[in-house]
């Protein structure tokens, strides 16, 4: 028997937004696109990792009710929620490919624990650490 995580949720703003940042910026494909009246299930995959899909779901009934669905899409735009990490060969390359691509940084690549790392915020306000892990030392 096989057992593991298999959709990661972030709540968004907007699906087609997050849909269009999500593949058209950081190369992601999308992995299922389904629609039952209101609700929308959305789910994109990282191209070397086509075990883990990332939910963009939009906060909304029926998980939440009207209230509840705000404060979560005011918590989200402050960007108040815990960051995700994307593992890259190169942080400096992937950082200057993705803002050409027209994402926007909060951090520009630095030197910091014996890793590159630079942060930048999808349109809904989550917030990602893009990591380039410990290099091989000679």
């Amino acid at each position: 028997m096989s057992q593991g995580i298999g959709v990661v949720g972030l709540y968004v703003r907007d699906q087609d937004e997050a849909l269009e940042f999500y593949v058209e910026k950081l190369g992601f494909r999308v992995h299922t696109d389904a629609r039952n009246g209101d609700y929308r299930w959305l789910t994109v995959q990282h191209p070397d990792q086509p075990s883990l899909q990332l939910g963009l779901f939009k906060p909304q009934a029926p998980e939440l009710d009207a209230s509840t669905a705000q404060t979560v899409r005011e918590i989200v735009a402050k960007g108040a929620m815990p960051p995700l990490v994307l593992n890259v060969d190169d942080c400096r390359a992937a950082y200057a490919r993705m803002q050409a691509r027209g994402v926007e940084f909060t951090q520009a690549p630095e030197d910091r624990y014996g890793n590159v790392d630079a942060n930048f915020r999808d349109p809904s306000g989550n917030g990602w650490k893009m990591i380039e892990s410990g290099r091989a030392s000679s």
